[in-house]
């Protein structure tokens, strides 16, 4: 079965010109970093962290260490990896604060908790009423068939194939090897193809 990639959702990376001018002292550059970063930390923490009531928590720390550490990145390059690795680390952290609960991500039997939370996209150009709707059931869609997904395997498919981290990113923000993310990353994509025609 073909595993390609499940398409990227996210648009030219722009992040690296943006952390160098904001870097720079450019407070135009820095409000549009802090846009473009909560839109990604709020998608990442949705599909990855599984509760709703943290993944505020989490965008809020995620926008505050990039405002706090926007000047210091050596690699504006590597500012997405890091991006991501600050909100899957805020989420492992509220994880392990929350002793009385389990320590696994979403129940593959249900939607989440987040079953009715829409998820914020950057629309690249105007759409008519009727591709907006078409879009969003696309997205609604891709969404459902991942939450059926181990959390692992939704892991690396949200940052490779949605986020567009290359495997190299996506092994540092995950803390695994590339050999082991092209192997969750190759499962996942057939798993979710075949939850997808289940689905569909």
């Amino acid at each position: 079965m073909d595993t390609a990639p499940v398409g990227n959702v996210t648009g030219p990376d722009e992040y690296a010109g943006l952390v160098r001018a904001a870097a720079g002292g450019d407070p135009e550059a820095m409000e549009r970093l802090l846009v473009r970063a909560q839109a990604s930390a709020y998608r990442f923490s949705v599909m990855v962290c599984g509760r709703t009531d943290e993944t505020e928590d989490v965008m809020q720390e995620a926008l505050v260490s990039t405002y706090r550490h926007a000047s210091a990145i050596r690699d504006p390059e590597a500012f997405k990896a890091w991006l991501y690795r600050t909100v899957r680390n805020a989420c492992l952290l509220n994880r392990r604060k929350r002793v009385a609960e389990p320590t696994h991500m979403v129940s593959l039997d249900d939607d989440g908790p987040f079953h009715d939370q829409a998820v914020v996209e950057p629309q690249a150009h105007a759409q008519s009423p009727e591709e907006a709707l078409d879009e969003a059931a696309r997205r609604e869609h891709l969404r459902r068939a991942l939450l059926r997904l181990p959390g692992p395997q939704r892991e690396v498919i949200v940052l490779r194939d949605l986020e567009g981290l290359s495997t190299r990113e996506v092994a540092d923000v995950v803390g695994i090897s590339e050999d082991n993310v092209k192997q969750r990353l190759h499962r996942g994509r057939v798993a979710l193809r075949a939850v997808l025609e289940d689905v569909a």
